[in-house]
């Protein structure tokens, strides 16, 4: 009986230690990616929504895009700018999977993730449930 008041009293003490925003019970959900195809470029618009939402820095997702398209991409007046016509749901699926590889926490799958680098290694560290992995460099 002792021992289970004592377990108990240590998970209060772990869940108020938890960041607030891990607390509640919705679901991450990405915005969608809204886009404009001029001439031989492609704009998302609304990429400073997204940014916020994933908590990374627009270099970081601008050089993930480079590579998972095979383009040149830029990012200018608050919008990324991408040589080549694509449409929102292959924009939707790139951004999916930035998120998969670089936002999520591999062990608990909450979004409250930052960079850390340790030993020269860039890791993901869950705020959540304190995990660290690896990331694939770009």
């Amino acid at each position: 009986m002792v021992e289970s008041m004592q377990y108990e009293k240590m998970l209060d003490r772990l869940y108020l230690s938890l960041p607030e925003e891990t607390k509640t019970k919705e679901r991450f959900e990405m915005p969608e990616v809204k886009s404009l195809v001029q001439g031989p470029k492609t704009f998302i618009k609304n990429v400073s929504v997204i940014l916020k939402a994933i908590h990374r820095d627009e270099k970081h997702l601008v050089k993930f895009i480079t590579k998972e398209l095979g383009v040149p991409t830029a990012y200018a007046e608050g919008r990324i700018v991408i040589t080549g016509k694509f449409s929102e749901k292959n924009l939707n699926n790139t951004i999916q999977n930035y998120i998969k590889q670089y936002v999520l926490c591999k062990e608990c799958n909450k979004p409250d993730t930052k960079f850390t680098e340790i030993n020269g290694i860039k890791m993901i560290k869950c705020e959540a449930c304190g995990a660290v992995t690896p990331t694939k460099p770009l």
